[in-house]
């Protein structure tokens, strides 16, 4: 039996989002963390406020008391108000995080799995992302599930899979 399970994401997980949000800010081993202001910031809050809206859509993982331990969302984006793994206003961009004590258990390969095979359903052709290229573990993941790099600006490498 596996150490968690997957589930889409319920209005009560919203608190959860926002760590998530928080835990997804890539800080070098060694760095201080970002201060958790920082979530306050429109570039940054964009990704988790008003969850709910049309064509948001992502699930929560659990561990086995229930609690949640990760998150992957997609949220679209206009060319206006664009976030920072941004490619068009048709694409969505995925946002995903594991709290620090349950990365590399293959979580994050669960969690992008069920919001591919969700994503063919829905017929969503090509997701995006913005990691940064030091966070070597996540562009490993990425690049396994077919995410190839088409632009960096600063520390931000934006990455688009076809589904």
């Amino acid at each position: 039996m596996s150490p968690y399970k997957i589930r889409p994401i319920t209005d009560g997980d919203i608190p959860f989002l926002w760590e998530m949000l928080y835990q997804s800010l890539y800080v070098k081993e060694g760095e201080k963390p970002f201060d958790r202001i920082i979530l306050q910031e429109p570039d940054i809050a964009k990704y988790a406020a008003d969850w709910g809206r049309k064509g948001d859509l992502g699930f929560i993982a659990v561990n086995a008391e229930g609690q949640p331990i990760g998150s992957i969302t997609i949220r679209t984006f206009t060319g206006t108000n664009k976030g920072f793994g941004y490619v068009s206003d048709e694409v969505p961009e995925i946002g995903m995080a594991i709290l620090p004590s349950y990365r590399g258990m293959g979580i994050g390969s669960a969690l992008l799995q069920q919001l591919f095979n969700e994503l063919r359903v829905r017929k969503i052709n090509r997701v995006s992302l913005s990691v940064d290229p030091l966070n070597t573990a996540a562009v490993k993941l990425y690049i396994r599930y077919g995410f190839k790099e088409v632009e960096t600006v600063g520390t931000s490498v934006t990455m688009v899979a076809e589904v």
